[in-house]
């Protein structure tokens, strides 16, 4: 018979000094030299053999030259049934010594199944991920299609929800939400004829009576107004009973609001972000608060555009620095675009467009002093895709439409 040569599988449950650094879960099959099966011609095929393993070589000898087995000789009456085939496995044991045994190690086995497990579970779940079954899943569970306008009108008449207590408040036009938090915490608001605390508890406007220092709530509540307001320079973005508030612009609207909806609060108005006193250009004003949250919140990401007038000139080495940003409040602020736009005439100072979308405290400004540069003024014409409109004076407004909603929308 020819010679054959005998794979052994090696299996190292852990790293050690033999096997340093992390192991995957089994090795694959190495080939050892050192065994083989020798059998004469004249011996029967099924013969059987004692496997022994020798001592050491001793010096001198060539210990890559093969072991030889000799087949036992003294065996009589040689079974018809074939020589079953043993694998011998070398195991390292917790002892740290190797050790050699004719069956896997129960480690082996174990993570042979644990593969077999996560591969069925990954198919079924690829399966389930589907483009057809989530297809079916949301054919089947998607609610049933109707008009906005009847939507708008379940919403708004039909389906009652409660809501935050602080929301309520300042929905009705009571105080922001934050100085509504500060109210319902001094114990100035009852709910259902005991005071309240809490500014997270649930209540319906429509069904519990509410009391704010002695004053009933009103069970209406004014609609949500939008409007893009021109802000002239000198004035700031605060609700606050001031002459130079921005809010003041709209004395005369709200007088006129008043007159037109008897018995419904008057909303209350506050800006969405904010520009400095020196600032002119666009701003949002709303009393709709998660509005003005999706909005300003930097998640958004909405582009801010801004013409800075500069005084003198500017050159290359200006617009390399414009564009390589600048520190503000402990960020580096990057803009995403800076140009340089053409002289108007009989104009001696330059313009530059800049378009952020950052949006911290006096960015531009930092920008444009980071840059070396003097700032003349500084005018915001652009919130994500809704534009300042041309005759738009400074001081006047105008309420937005429904199709410009769209125009605040994020576009990723």
């Amino acid at each position: 018979m020819a010679a054959a040569a005998m794979a052994f599988a090696v299996f190292h449950p852990r790293p050690s000094l033999l096997c340093p650094g992390p192991l995957l879960p089994f090795q694959a099959i190495r080939r050892i030299s050192f065994l083989r099966l020798a059998s004469s011609s004249s011996t029967s095929a099924t013969a059987e053999f004692n496997i022994s393993f020798g001592a050491s070589p001793s010096p001198g000898v060539n210990e890559a030259e093969p072991r030889t087995l000799v087949p036992d000789t003294s065996a009589t009456g040689a079974s018809n049934a074939p020589i079953p085939m043993l694998i011998p496995w070398i195991v390292r044991g917790e002892d740290g010594q190797l050790t050699i045994q004719s069956s896997p190690p129960a480690r082996f086995l174990q993570d042979m199944a644990e593969a077999k497990m996560e591969k069925k579970a990954k198919k079924n779940n690829d399966k389930k991920n589907s483009p057809g079954a989530m297809r079916s899943i949301s054919t089947s569970a998607s609610p049933p299609k109707y008009s906005k306008a009847a939507r708008r009108f379940y919403n708004q008449h039909i389906k009652q929800q409660s809501q935050r207590l602080s929301k309520v408040l300042a929905a009705s036009g009571v105080a922001s939400r934050r100085n509504c938090e500060e109210i319902i915490f001094e114990g100035k608001v009852t709910v259902n004829g005991s005071v309240c605390t809490s500014p997270q508890t649930r209540v319906d406007i429509a069904k519990d009576s509410i009391y704010v220092n002695g004053n009933r709530l009103s069970k209406k509540v004014p609609p949500k107004l939008y409007f893009a307001l021109n802000k002239p320079k000198g004035y700031i973005c605060s609700s606050a009973d001031d002459s130079k508030s921005v809010i003041s612009l709209f004395d005369d609207f709200l007088q006129k609001w008043i007159k037109s909806n008897p018995g419904i609060p008057k909303p209350r108005l506050f800006t969405v972000g904010r520009l400095d006193v020196a600032t002119t250009g666009l701003i949002i004003v709303t009393n709709d608060g998660d509005f003005a949250h999706k909005i300003s919140h930097p998640s958004s990401e909405l582009t801010k555009e801004y013409i800075a007038t500069i005084e003198g000139k500017v050159n290359r080495r200006h617009l390399v620095a414009l564009s390589e940003g600048a520190q503000v409040e402990g960020v580096h602020c990057v803009p995403d675009s800076v140009e340089l736009l053409s002289a108007q005439p009989d104009a001696s100072r330059s313009r530059i467009r800049l378009v952020v979308h950052e949006g911290r405290n006096h960015e531009v400004r930092e920008l444009v002093r980071n840059a070396g540069l003097q700032l003349y003024s500084l005018k915001r014409v652009r919130i994500g895709g809704f534009r300042l409109p041309s005759d738009l004076g400074l001081g006047k407004h105008v309420e937005l439409k429904q199709s410009d909603f769209k125009l605040f929308e994020v576009k990723k």
